[in-house]
C-alpha cells in the first residue's frame, strides 16, 4: 500500500466537493485534511500540516484556481478539477499533475491519483539533496545542482543554465534561492545565480565562469561577493 498521501479540496461547487470526498474516502491512503470552499481556510492549513496533494478548481470566487496555485510558489502538487477545458494550458505552468474534467467519475480519480503516485515514486522519493526538480513545458525535470552553472532571471520566469542545456521555469529568483543551498549557489545581482564551483575569475564587478559566461555583481551583493572569495 501507498504511504499516506494528505490532501485537500477546494472547489466552490458544494456537489463537486461531496462528490470528490466521497472518491477520496474510497482510498485508504488518502488522508482528507480539509474539504470545501474557503481557500483562505486551506491558505492557514498549508502553514499547519504537511500537504501533499491539492484538488483544485479553476472558478473560483474571491481567488481563482491559478492564483492560488501561483501563490503556492511551487510548493504544492495539484490535480485540478475543472468544467472547462480551455485553462488546460495555462495550469500547467505550475505543478500539475493531471487536469480531471467535470463531471468526475471514481474511475477517472483513481487513475489520476495511480498518475501521481507515479510522479512521486519516481522524482519525490528518490530525491535527493544534490538535486533541483523543476517543471517547464510540461514536463519535470531532474537536475544534479552541480551541473548548474547560473540562473538567469528573465521576470516571472527563469533560465536555468547547466553544462548541456537551458531550461526555462515559471518561478521567481526569491523562491529559487530558498530552494537552492547557500553553500553550493551564489545570488550575485537581483537577475543572477551562480553556482560558486563554476566560479573562474572575480575581476571587479565582473565575474567569469569556467564556460566563458560574463555576469556583473549588482551593487547590493558586492559585500556578500567579497566576503565569499575573502
Amino acid at each position: 500500500m501507498p504511504k499516506q498521501v494528505n490532501c485537500i479540496i477546494l472547489d466552490d461547487e458544494p456537489y463537486a466537493v461531496e462528490l470528490l470526498k466521497s472518491h477520496a474516502e474510497k482510498v485508504s491512503y488518502l488522508n482528507l485534511i480539509y474539504g470545501g470552499s474557503d481557500v483562505f481556510k486551506a491558505i492557514e492549513l498549508l502553514k499547519l500540516h504537511k500537504v501533499d496533494l491539492i484538488f483544485i478548481d479553476i472558478q473560483m470566487p474571491k481567488i481563482t484556481g491559478i492564483e492560488f496555485m501561483e501563490m503556492a510558489n511551487n510548493d504544492q502538487t495539484f490535480i485540478v478539477t475543472s468544467a472547462y477545458p480551455e485553462y488546460a494550458l495555462e495550469s500547467y505552468n505550475f505543478n500539475v499533475i493531471d487536469y480531471l474534467m467535470k463531471p468526475i467519475y471514481f474511475q477517472r480519480f483513481h487513475k489520476s491519483l495511480e498518475k501521481y503516485l507515479d510522479w512521486r515514486n519516481q522524482f519525490s522519493e528518490n530525491a535527493s539533496e544534490e538535486d533541483l526538480f523543476v517543471k517547464s513545458d510540461r514536463k519535470i525535470y531532474r537536475i544534479s545542482l552541480d551541473r548548474i552553472s547560473h540562473i538567469e532571471g528573465l521576470g516571472d520566469y527563469l533560465r536555468i543554465h547547466t553544462q548541456d542545456e537551458k531550461i526555462t521555469v515559471h518561478e521567481t529568483m526569491k523562491d529559487m534561492v530558498k530552494r537552492l543551498p547557500s553553500s553550493k549557489f551564489l545570488r550575485i545581482h537581483r537577475s543572477a545565480i551562480i553556482g560558486t564551483q563554476h566560479i573562474k575569475v572575480l575581476d571587479g564587478n565582473t565575474i567569469t565562469l569556467i564556460n566563458g559566461t560574463q555576469l556583473t555583481v549588482g551593487e547590493t551583493y558586492r559585500q556578500r561577493i567579497q566576503e565569499f572569495f575573502n
